[in-house]
């Protein structure tokens, strides 16, 4: 059995791509890095134009990044993004817009209850509720480590 796994193995490293890991990591990086500075440009701008406080300046540079994450995905743009970039693409918040986005324009067809309500939330859905999750057992911790 053994030597069955390692003729397999064998076989399965000489037909595998190889991976130019560096260059793939030189590709996250800089698009990963874009999207950030793009969010920087955003805030710059808008505490230029408009008096905001810190927490509502970061709110509305979340969503506008959200907005256009959503918006690339939908014209199909993002995809792209991601497919040049991989985990580059994954910055929280435009990654989190793609997330949503992705599965309601697959299941639009299903129609908007069955099919975008029911679906939008199958990739970011388990995210949102570990996070969720997370932050209370956090916080609670915390809470108990601050008793003392």
């Amino acid at each position: 059995m053994e030597l069955k796994q390692k003729a397999y193995q064998k076989m399965v490293e000489k037909k595998s791509p190889k991976s130019k890991i560096a260059y793939d990591c030189l590709k996250a990086f800089w698009v990963g890095g874009t999207i950030c500075l793009v969010g920087e440009i955003i805030s710059n701008l808008l505490s230029m134009f408009f008096t905001l406080e810190k927490t509502s300046l970061s709110a509305w540079t979340s969503i506008i990044l959200v907005f256009l994450g959503a918006t690339l995905t939908g014209i199909g743009v993002y995809d792209k993004i991601g497919k040049y970039a991989g985990a580059g693409s994954l910055v929280p918040i435009t990654g989190f817009a793609n997330g949503i986005t992705s599965p309601a324009m697959e299941y639009k067809p299903e129609g908007f209850v069955l099919g975008v309500g029911a679906k939008m939330f199958t990739i970011a859905g388990p995210v949102i509720v570990y996070g969720t999750v997370a932050s209370v057992i956090y916080g609670i911790i915390y809470w108990i480590t601050t008793l003392f």
